[in-house]
């Protein structure tokens, strides 16, 4: 098993309008999440015509990364080959692999590169088939039902997410090969 989970942070909800300003990875091999091969970048914001993005206040409080703190960072067409590359051939892995995997086609798109992983697994999709009588599935309540915490002021920062995320994945796959 080598499979790259990921998580973004963004400035809201549409990958066509919003961009990405955190991404964070690490990278499962053999069932061992090998935190020695991570990404974590922050990325500067811009719209899809190249002009500056200032991320909103609603998004601010959520993940709390500011203007400030992206001032300097590269932007996403610097960042993204390299994600890229970091990924390879391997798949991926997100909570709600719809809206990371959405804003990383998008953005492939954009500046004219692919997002193609091996395949694309998702942990809510995952939780769902485990939990399948329990109403909520997100990250938090995930974490809370497999016994997992967040790193102090991990919670909804990408890599704080990640850990959880790929610690969430191992122990869903085995709660599934038990339960089949």
């Amino acid at each position: 098993m080598n499979v790259v989970v990921f998580d973004l942070e963004t400035t809201g909800l549409s990958p066509e309008r919003d961009a990405v300003v955190e991404i964070g990875a690490v990278r499962i091999i053999d069932g061992r999440v090998e935190e020695t091969q991570k990404f974590e970048t922050l990325v500067r914001p811009t719209t899809a015509a190249g002009e500056p993005l200032l991320i909103p206040w609603r998004a601010q409080q959520v993940h709390g990364i500011s203007n400030d703190m992206v001032r300097d960072a590269p932007h996403m067409a610097e960042v993204l080959p390299a994600f890229l590359e970091f990924v390879g051939p391997s798949a991926v892995v997100a909570h709600n692999i719809g809206f990371d995997g959405g804003f990383m086609r998008a953005n492939a798109r954009r500046h004219g590169l692919e997002w193609r992983p091996a395949a694309e697994y998702c942990t809510v999709q995952l939780s769902r088939r485990a939990f399948p009588r329990e109403r909520a599935h997100n990250l938090t309540v995930l974490a809370e039902r497999l016994g997992l915490s967040f790193a102090p002021g991990g919670r909804h920062r990408s890599y704080g997410d990640v850990q959880v995320t790929a610690q969430a994945y191992l122990r869903l796959l085995e709660l599934l090969r038990v339960g089949a």
